[in-house]
């Protein structure tokens, strides 16, 4: 299952109205969606966007990829910096823990190889 978070159209013709949320992407725009993250009114800008930063943080850690409004949104909030700073530290610590296990396997020691000959035939 391929999770997006996206928006969904509410409100009434020429009168947009939008929920943040995160959806199966094999389901309609408008149809079902796991879970709402927040809404926005294009009318008073992206600033004005409500958006529950914990469960865009869970969901972007769960792998779920953003649309490109949506990663527009995020970037505006300031929600991708945070994301990206927390999985800097854990990719850190993840490089940290591996040196050591590299260090500590016994090198292979090196036998030596017999040249082949090739035979020219005439």
């Amino acid at each position: 299952m391929s999770v997006k978070i996206r928006l969904t159209r509410i409100g009434r013709h020429k009168d947009p109205f939008f929920r943040i949320v995160a959806a199966d992407s094999r389901f309609a725009r408008d149809g079902r969606y796991i879970e709402q993250i927040g809404y926005f009114d294009p009318e008073k800008g992206v600033e004005n966007a409500v958006i529950d930063e914990e469960l865009a943080m869970k969901w972007l850690n769960l792998g779920a990829t953003p649309s490109d409004t949506v990663k527009a949104v995020f970037n505006r909030k300031g929600l991708l910096a945070k994301y990206a700073a927390s999985k800097k530290p854990a990719k850190k610590a993840e490089k940290k823990a591996a040196k050591p296990a590299a260090e500590k396997k016994p090198a292979a020691e090196k036998k030596p190889t017999a040249k082949k000959t090739t035979s020219s035939k005439k």
